[in-house]
C-alpha cells in the first residue's frame, strides 16, 4: 500500500486519521509518512519501505528505543502465562512495589491506560479530600487531559457544558504572583494545583517569569497552606529529567503525581501515586466511609504493560539510561547551536537548554515564531531520513551515528530555510502548513 492510499483510506474509518490528535495528517508536512510498519532501535520504517530516523520516539513514550529485547523478553514471558484474569494478576503486586521503590515520597499507586485517566483520577481525589470543587492549572501549558475539566478550557470546548470548565481556573506557569492572586480571588475554594514541572523551553531561554525548581517549591509551599493539594504530572517528564523525574531532581514532595510517557518504553501503562491518606480513599478497606470510585479499568493492569514497567525501571537502574540520554541531548544542543551560529541563524532558529529533550523554535525573517518556516524545516528533514516535529528526545537507542546523522540532515535542512527568510516560506513549501491540535475550527 502507498502512503496516499493510506491516508485517504484511513481517514474514512478512524475519526482524524489516528487515535491521538498529534498524529493526525495536519500535524505533519505533506511528505511524511502516513503510517509506520515497523521500528527497530532509533529507527522507523513506513508503508513503502522508507526509513527514518526517529526524533520523538512515539511522542516521547519509548525511552529505550523500538522493540528494545530486554523489554520484550520480559513481555513476551508474560503473554504466555495470560493477560487478563479476574483477579488480580500476581505481577500487580511486583509492579507495585517496583515503582513505588523509585517514587520513593509515596506510599500507593493506580495503574492505568492513558494519561488523562490518572489525572483525572488525581483530581477527583483532590476534591474528595479537600471538599472543595476548584481546580488550577497553568494556561500556558499545552494539555493534561481530554476530560471536560481540562479541555472544556481551551479552544476545543465543544462538547463540554459550560458549567465544566467554569470550575478550572487558570495561571501563568513559573510565576508564583499569577498562582497567588487565584488563590486570593477563590480563598478556601481552590481543591488542587496540577502542573508539569518543566517545559523544553523555560527560564534559560526567557520563557518563564521563575526558574522550575523556585517555582515549584514556593507553589507547593502556597497551595497547601491554603488547604488545597499539589499534583505534579510527570506524564512528559517522568523517567527523562530525572529518575525518576523532576520531583526528584529538584527535591519536591507533591501530594500526588502522575506518569506516564517513556515508564514503559512505549508500552500503554500510566500511574497515579500519591500519599496513603489520600489514594486509600479510593480503596475498600475504611469500612463506613464514603467511597470515591477511582479508576476502574479492565484493561487498566494488562500484565504484558506492566512487564514492560518493570522491565524498563530495571534498565534504567542498571544501565544508567538517564545519564546517558542527557549526555546525548547535551551533544545535540552544542552542535545544532554551532551549525546555526556558522550560517548565521542562530536569530531564526532556536534550540532549547533542555538535555531531556532538546527542543527548536522556527522564526521568521521578522523573528517571530512561526508555523510556515516550522513546517518547511519539517519537510526538508524528513525528506533526507529524519521524522522530526520540532524536538529530539533522546533514547538509549541514540548512539553516535545516529546522532551525527541527525545533525548532518539537519544542517542539509537550512539551505532552503535561509532562502525562505528571504523570499517566503510559500515558495518552497508543498501543501499547507501544519495546524494547531488546539483550535476552534478544522
Amino acid at each position: 500500500m502507498k502512503n496516499n492510499e493510506f491516508r485517504e483510506l484511513i481517514q474514512n474509518v478512524i475519526p482524524g486519521g489516528a487515535h491521538t490528535y498529534s498524529k493526525g495528517d495536519d500535524q505533519f508536512p505533506s511528505n511524511a509518512p502516513a503510517a509506520i510498519k515497523n521500528g527497530k532501535g532509533a529507527w522507523v520504517w513506513d508503508i513503502e519501505g522508507n526509513k527514518f530516523l526517529d526524533c520523538s520516539m512515539g511522542l516521547g513514550s519509548v525511552s529505550l528505543g523500538h522493540a528494545f529485547e530486554p523489554v520484550l523478553e520480559k513481555v513476551r514471558a508474560q503473554l504466555e502465562l495470560g493477560v487478563n484474569f479476574q483477579r488480580p494478576a500476581f505481577i500487580e503486586l511486583e509492579a507495585a512495589q517496583k515503582f513505588l521503590s523509585v517514587v520513593k515520597i509515596h506510599d500507593m499507586v493506580k495503574f492505568a491506560k492513558n494519561g488523562s485517566t490518572v489525572t483525572t483520577a488525581a483530581v477527583k481525589l483532590a476534591r474528595a479530600f479537600t471538599k472543595k470543587k476548584y481546580v488550577a492549572f497553568p494556561g500556558d501549558h499545552p494539555f493534561y487531559s481530554y476530560d471536560d475539566w481540562f479541555i472544556g478550557k481551551t479552544d476545543c470546548s465543544n462538547g463540554v457544558p459550560d458549567e465544566f470548565p467554569d470550575l478550572t481556573l487558570t495561571f501563568k506557569s513559573n510565576d508564583i504572583d499569577s498562582l497567588k492572586e487565584l488563590f486570593d480571588k477563590y480563598p478556601g475554594q481552590i481543591a488542587c494545583v496540577i502542573t508539569e514541572p518543566e517545559k523544553n523551553f523555560d527560564y534559560d531561554e526567557g520563557f518563564a517569569k521563575q526558574k522550575p525548581d523556585v517555582f515549584l517549591k514556593a507553589a507547593i509551599e502556597l497551595t497547601k497552606s491554603n488547604g488545597a493539594l499539589f499534583i505534579l504530572d510527570e506524564m512528559v517528564t517522568g523517567f527523562k529529567t530525572g529518575f525518576p523525574g523532576s520531583l526528584t531532581t529538584y527535591g519536591l514532595n507533591p501530594d500526588m503525581a502522575t506518569w506516564g510517557k517513556g515508564i514503559a518504553n512505549g508500552f500503554s501503562f500510566c500511574a497515579l501515586t500519591g500519599r496513603k491518606e489520600i489514594l486509600e480513599l479510593g480503596g475498600i478497606q475504611a469500612v463506613g466511609k464514603e467511597k470515591v470510585f477511582l479508576i476502574s479499568t479492565t484493561h487498566g493492569a494488562e500484565t504484558h504493560g506492566l512487564a514492560a514497567s518493570i522491565a524498563t525501571i530495571d534498565c534504567f537502574v542498571n544501565n544508567k539510561v538517564l545519564e546517558s540520554n542527557h549526555m546525548k541531548g547535551a551533544e545535540v544542543i552544542k552542535r545544532t547551536r554551532e551549525i546555526l551560529k556558522a550560517h548565521g541563524l542562530n536569530d531564526y532558529i532556536r534550540v532549547s537548554s533542555s538535555n531531556w529533550a532538546p527542543a527548536f523554535q522556527f522564526l521568521n525573517a521578522n523573528r517571530e515564531p512561526d508555523n510556515g518556516f516550522r513546517t518547511l524545516f519539517m519537510q526538508e528533514i524528513i525528506s533526507r531520513g529524519v521524522l522530526f516535529v520540532g524536538a529530539f528526545v533522546p533514547t538509549y537507542s541514540h548512539n553516535e551515528n545516529e546522532i551525527d546523522f541527525f545533525i548532518e540532515q539537519f544542517e542539509g535542512s537550512l539551505v532552503k530555510y535561509k532562502q525562505a527568510l528571504t523570499d517566503g516560506y510559500e515558495k518552497h513549501l508543498i501543501g499547507e502548513p501544519t495546524k494547531p491540535v488546539f483550535r476552534k475550527f478544522i
